[in-house]
């Protein structure tokens, strides 16, 4: 599939969840939030039937998000579903990492191919203060664990205020060499004010290079994070939504003051 800018949309991100373990300063309100209900997040069949569509029209990449995805109760059968279709070639998730110990050796068997783990800061005050509550100790289990089920690449991401130079990335980066694991910079957006930037060791935030689409957990599909256009795949119908929001992708960001981070994945 191709856009109007001519970008090749080949990347899906599904986020599975409005719900997370933990409260990081930077995404969610210390009061929490308004929780969709049950009823209105997409089930496992229509994720994957949304998705076997975007493979058919040239999907190859998927990235299962959150929230927390892996809060979403029976999260390794829905990577299995997904993975089982045909002509899906990287198949991803981004966690937080607190479950993953539990959950590496399974996903992996579920065709899983590899994991994005957030990590901001290693030392374990400042991780509670910016999680208001998070025990690092388990994201470092759940790291370890992605590596020994082979969840490789294991790439860590670290939100950062201005500069990888910034003492808490210096620190996650020195942990990542030292434990072979590849390491992404993304600098803290805001989406009201319509501040981002490109990713630093990886594609994220260059509009020229964007290839992605995103579903959110209650079936709203946006072709840009930063920007509020969506389309509801249940009212509108699947494909045509998805082709929609290819036909209509915008040729950059600009703001977004109708959804969050949590909510559509980010």
């Amino acid at each position: 599939m191709y856009d109007r800018f001519n970008r090749q949309i080949d990347y899906l991100r599904i986020s599975v969840t409005d719900r997370c373990n933990l409260r990081c300063r930077y995404c969610m309100p210390e009061e929490g939030i308004q929780l969709l209900r049950h009823e209105d997040i997409l089930s496992f069949d229509e994720i994957a039937d949304f998705t076997r569509i975007a493979v058919k029209k040239g999907v190859s990449k998927v990235r299962i998000t959150g929230g927390e995805p892996l809060v979403r109760k029976g999260i390794v059968t829905l990577v299995g579903m997904i993975s089982g279709i045909d002509g899906i070639k990287d198949l991803s998730m981004t966690t937080n990492g607190v479950l993953l110990k539990n959950f590496s050796k399974d996903l992996k068997l579920a065709g899983l191919h590899r994991v994005n783990i957030s990590l901001d800061t290693i030392d374990p005050a400042r991780f509670e203060f910016i999680t208001r509550g998070g025990k690092i100790d388990e994201v470092l289990e759940g790291i370890n664990a992605a590596q020994k089920a082979g969840l490789s690449p294991v790439k860590i991401n670290c939100v950062i205020k201005e500069s990888k130079d910034e003492e808490d990335a210096i620190r996650v980066t020195d942990y990542c060499i030292k434990n072979d694991l590849e390491i992404r910079y993304i600098r803290q957006m805001d989406l009201v004010k319509g501040h981002f930037s490109t990713v630093e060791g990886g594609r994220g935030g260059n509009c020229i290079l964007c290839n992605r689409l995103r579903l959110t957990a209650n079936g709203k599909l946006r072709p840009c994070l930063f920007d509020n256009i969506e389309f509801d795949i249940r009212e509108i119908g699947f494909e045509k939504a998805l082709m929609m929001a290819v036909d209509l992708k915008p040729e950059s960001g600009s703001n977004n003051i109708t959804g969050e981070f949590y909510n559509i994945g980010g």
